[in-house]
């Protein structure tokens, strides 16, 4: 065993020595702001999004003071883009562990950034939304529209600094190396940094309200587990996107805003009892169906995909079960037919044994439509994280998914359509089936020769030696 193994390694960015709240915020900003101007193909890839420029450089400030006649107001920070005559800027509020944002206070940023003609305000902290546009404060849409208000997450910023630095590579090794410093930093839990860790003080009232049908869409808790669903789900895409190295987003209506959303969440936990959403991986066979049924107490994670359209109905089947030849035996098929009510339903390992168990009873000739593969288990009853927590038996539940199915699924294609094979000859007359275009080395299709413009040997035998234009005598007989 190597001594060294028990040292501490040197750190660009430490934590150590952090005291309090406020030195907490501090010294995150900094770091962050540092990075973005050190590695601007980070900084860049976080502020794409707020529209700002891709500059040479990004010019990035702390503490940055403005006087004004009540007081002095001091946000954060600042960012500063500059190219071909065109400044962008923007102020930065950041909060780090369980502080929550201000909305006076980043209403007042707002105000000085109209006043100053900046772009608008950057608020960091650890609430996760769905988009830099969406932002965990209600504040007056007066004040959004000439200065805008955007939001990003710790976890937002952790997930682009590990896509960039695990999957897109930095170019230079030393910003490579500033940046895998700042993953460092994020990735301990006294920068105040982390992800989504707690369902809410209302978590066991709503889970255990469902089952007894006491719930009601307008009830504060109700509201409140539902948007921390919303951000849970929001997690686990930022998640996978730092493991798979693709934008991993969730499925939502057009034009529904987040409050619409929240509404329709609450609205289905108290009637139904159930938290659902879509998740979209790229070039994944489908969307992943991420379903917590609180009355059931059962989680359901599974992915719906389309049929063949080739082969006998148990073929069709077996198409699906040769890609998971190592999933679970307890994954559930659901074969939908059509004009059917209710799909077919059988377990992996029933249709690994038994090749008609997903046909259809009243017709086993009748071809399913779709497949819908699922793993189901009991949900998760803590409201924090560790184990039989609902976050912690909710991520691991969608990895074990991902991993075991929705990874080696391909979706079904036809076969391309084939060519007919070289005939062995081809007719010179024309024919009802003239040669395919594969017969390269015979006649090409309109090259035919038409029994009606050859001359018959009789008639040719008969014509004048002398070359006159006179007819024959037997030309017009009947003989």
């Amino acid at each position: 065993m190597d001594e060294r193994d028990d040292w501490t390694a040197a750190r660009l960015l430490p934590t150590m020595g952090i005291r309090g709240q406020e030195e907490q915020e501090k010294r995150a900003t900094s770091v962050l702001l540092a990075v973005m101007h050190a590695v601007p193909e980070f900084g860049h890839a976080l502020l794409h999004e707020l529209g700002a420029p891709r500059s040479p450089r990004i010019d990035t400030y702390t503490e940055v003071r403005f006087k004004g006649a009540e007081k002095t107001s001091i946000p954060d920070g600042a960012i500063v883009c500059e190219r071909g005559g065109k400044r962008w800027t923007c102020l930065v509020e950041v909060k780090t562990a369980g502080a929550s944002l201000r909305t006076e206070q980043v209403a007042g940023y707002l105000d000085a950034a109209r006043e100053r003609s900046y772009d608008g305000v950057l608020t960091i902290s650890n609430d996760i939304t769905d988009g830099c546009d969406h932002s965990p404060l209600a504040i007056d849409g007066r004040k959004t529209r000439s200065a805008k208000l955007w939001h990003l997450s710790w976890w937002q910023i952790m997930t682009e600094a590990i896509v960039q630095h695990r999957h897109h590579g930095i170019a230079d090794p030393d910003q490579a190396w500033i940046l895998g410093e700042l993953i460092a930093y994020l990735d301990s839990a006294a920068s105040g940094a982390g992800g989504f860790d707690d369902m809410g003080p209302n978590w066991v009232a709503v889970r255990t309200g469902a089952p007894d049908r006491t719930l009601r869409a307008s009830d504060p808790a109700v509201r409140d587990v539902a948007a921390r669903w919303d951000q849970l789900v929001q997690y686990l895409c930022l998640g996978l996107s730092q493991d798979l190295g693709e934008r991993v987003v969730v499925h939502r209506p057009r034009k529904q805003d987040q409050n619409a959303r929240i509404d329709a969440t609450s609205k289905r936990l108290a009637d139904e009892g159930v938290l659902q959403s879509a998740i979209r991986v790229p070039k994944a066979a489908g969307e992943l169906a991420v379903t917590a049924d609180l009355r059931a107490r059962k989680l359901n994670v599974g992915v719906s995909l389309q049929a063949p359209t080739e082969g006998k109905p148990a073929t069709r089947l077996a198409w699906l079960v040769r890609q998971l030849p190592d999933a679970r035996g307890d994954i559930l098929i659901s074969a939908q037919y059509a004009n059917a009510r209710q799909p077919i339903t059988a377990t992996l390992e029933q249709t690994r044994q038994e090749r008609d168990a997903l046909t259809y009873p009243a017709d086993p000739k009748r071809p399913p439509r779709e497949f819908t593969v699922a793993l189901l288990r009991p949900i998760g009853n803590k409201r924090g994280q560790g184990e039989g927590s609902f976050v912690s038996e909710t991520r691991a539940q969608l990895l074990d998914f991902y991993r075991d199915v929705v990874q080696n699924i391909k979706p079904w294609q036809a076969r391309a359509p084939r060519l007919p094979d070289v005939p062995e000859s081809v007719p010179d007359e024309p024919s009802p089936e003239p040669p395919p275009f594969v017969a390269i080395q015979e006649r090409d299709f309109g090259d035919a020769i038409d029994p009606q413009d050859t001359v018959p040997i009789w008639q040719a035998t008969t014509t004048p030696s002398d070359g006159s234009d006179e007819e024959s005598e037997f030309a017009d007989s009947d003989g």
